[in-house]
Order: structure tokens, then C-alpha cells, then sequence
């Protein structure tokens, strides 16, 4: 977004410069100089984006991503499901079983462990796995990026996010 040079060096609206800095102090607070507010419309952009493909095929994006993982390694339990898409336990679970009623996946207790469950794939998610890879090229498409581009993007947003759950813990806190 281009900056408006007319407003570059004021205090937001409604805002009164009440600390003695120079008139362009606030401007850290204008949206338009927020990575925040930037990440969160282009999440909201590509979860609609996603839906468009993924809506006939009774997905949703967060079931899409389970899939992704379990395509790569399937049998995972529900917690190493969860540290790789992030996830507690809480918010996966219902999903899961929401996947498992669609006959997509199937959990199943550990034979070593009855405390663990793990996931596998059914031959109904294996069948979807093509429309999903078409889901992903019609996302990419839309991005009017190259793949080089797109996982150069991903590298650098993954970056960040070790760079703040790094600096959120209870240590880098004290340090401060």
C-alpha cells in the first residue's frame, strides 16, 4: 500500500501527541504499518481462497491440513499430528472425530501405549488426494506466484513464527 505523504508524519485520528515525541511518532500505530493486520487479511484471503476448492469436497481447511500430514506419514499419533500443525489436542480432537464420521481417517488405540491414539488414512482420503493436489495447484494459480516464490514466502513467515514462539517464552519474557 502506497504511503500517503500527507499523512506520514501525524499522529493517528484521535490521537494527541501528549509526550513531547516529534509529530511522526505514531506512525507506528497507522494500520497500514501493520504486519499483523497484513497476516491476518491474507489468512482470512487464502482460507476463502482454499474454501472455493475445498468446500465440494466436505473438507475444511484444517482437515486439509491433517490429510497433508498424514499423506506424509500416516499413522501418526493425535499428538505428533498436533506439534506439526501446531495444535493442541483440544482443537485437533473434534476435528478428527469429524473426519473419522466421514470415513476419511480412522483412530485406533496404541497396542504399546492405551493412552495414545493413532491416525490413519483410509482408502476414502487416499481417493481425495488428487482433487486436493488440484486444490493446492488452483491456489497457487491464484497467487500468481511461482512455486519458487511461495516457498520462499513460507520459509521466511516459519521463520518468524520460531523467531516469536522463541521470544513468548517464560525465559526471553525475564530477560527483557
Amino acid at each position: 500500500m502506497a504511503n500517503n505523504s500527507r499523512h506520514a508524519t501525524r499522529p493517528a485520528a484521535g490521537t494527541k501527541n501528549t509526550s513531547g515525541d516529534k509529530p511522526g511518532a505514531y506512525d507506528l500505530l497507522r494500520l497500514e504499518n501493520q504486519l499483523c493486520f497484513a497476516l491476518y487479511v491474507a489468512t482470512r484471503a487464502m482460507t476463502k481462497t482454499f474454501r472455493i476448492r475445498l468446500d465440494p469436497l466436505n473438507l475444511t481447511y484444517p482437515q486439509y491440513l491433517v490429510l497433508l500430514v498424514l499423506w506424509e506419514e500416516d499413522g501418526l499419533s493425535v499428538s505428533e499430528i498436533g506439534e506439526r500443525l501446531m495444535l493442541d489436542s483440544g482443537t485437533l480432537t473434534p476435528l478428527l472425530k469429524r473426519l473419522e464420521r466421514a470415513q476419511i481417517i480412522r483412530r485406533q488405540r496404541s497396542s504399546e501405549d492405551e493412552r495414545e491414539v493413532k491416525i490413519w488414512l483410509t482408502p476414502k482420503a487416499n481417493e481425495l488426494r488428487d482433487a486436493v493436489l488440484e486444490t493446492r495447484r488452483f491456489v497457487g494459480c491464484r497467487l500468481g506466484m511461482s512455486e519458487q516464490q511461495i516457498l520462499k514466502l513460507r520459509s521466511d513467515l516459519m521463520e518468524m513464527v520460531a523467531q516469536l514462539d522463541a521470544n513468548s517464552r517464560p525465559e526471553a519474557e525475564a530477560a527483557e
